[in-house]
């Protein structure tokens, strides 16, 4: 990372709005806040602050697993609406590229969704790899009630998990989806009966995942991601390669011999 970058990321991360961020170096868990009480809504400048601290934590050893949450058991109702007429022409064309941030990173980015995930929020979450939620949870993005389409890629993640029809159903009618309809959608990983539940699925996911071969993992997502759009003989020739690659890895000889020796591997990302 280049010393102007990084100059420019800690300027971005002054005095964060709405947001807290940690890092569990025992866990290997880097968390990113949501915390504007009482619906920790997502301003303007706090978009550019997820993207800057998901692509820390990208590069940060300590951190293995990103886990994106809101405080006060709420993900979030979505973005500072009232804002918006102030902000510059042409100033919010972006923002999709900021809420990809979660896609971008070659870690593994959980989203724990509770109450309510809308607009910018279930778009953040769209963007991520796992999004687990409790039942009361709804995912909504009601942006035509307000004369408005979803800006931050929700209309096409949308519809590329859950397909065209569905939606429109969303989108169009500005429907708020229950958990357990947006996970027969393929919208959501897994639903919880409550918090605590909820926290335990968390806490599996993530133990499993920091057990796991972290070049392995940022290999498998970025052959998901990238191929996903593609033809299958593209997508075969992506995997291909990345599997080839593979061999020659520190993790996959070490899981090869844990496999053989019968004990569990101790994966390093090399």
């Amino acid at each position: 990372m280049s010393k102007d970058y990084a100059e420019q990321r800690a300027a971005i991360l002054r005095t964060l709005d709405g947001l807290q961020y940690e890092v569990d170096p025992k866990k290997k868990v880097g968390f990113l806040w949501l915390d504007r009480p009482p619906l920790n809504v997502v301003s303007y400048r706090g978009r550019a602050q997820i993207a800057a601290i998901i692509e820390a934590f990208g590069q940060d050893p300590d951190v293995r697993v990103v886990v994106i949450r809101g405080k006060n058991g709420v993900f979030t109702s979505g973005g500072d609406v009232k804002a918006f007429p102030q902000i510059e022409r042409d100033g919010m064309s972006h923002l999709a590229w900021n809420i990809a941030a979660p896609e971008r990173c070659p870690k593994p980015v959980v989203c724990v969704l509770e109450r309510y995930a809308m607009g910018v929020g279930l778009e953040l979450a769209m963007a991520c790899d796992i999004r687990i939620a409790s039942k009361d949870t709804v995912l909504a993005l009601p942006e035509v009630t307000l004369g408005q389409i979803p800006g931050s890629g929700g209309s096409q993640r949308v519809a590329r998990i859950a397909g065209l029809t569905r939606a429109v159903d969303m989108m169009m009618l500005g429907r708020r989806i229950p958990a357990p309809e947006a996970h027969g959608w393929g919208l959501l990983t897994r639903v919880a009966d409550d918090t605590a539940a909820l926290d335990r699925i968390l806490d599996d996911i993530v133990t499993t995942l920091t057990t796991m071969s972290p070049l392995a993992l940022k290999t498998v997502k970025r052959v998901l991601n990238t191929s996903y759009d593609t033809s299958l003989g593209a997508g075969l020739e992506v995997e291909g390669h990345a599997y080839e690659k593979l061999r020659e890895s520190g993790d996959y000889k070490e899981g090869i011999a844990a496999f053989t020796e019968k004990r569990k591997p101790n994966f390093t990302g090399a």
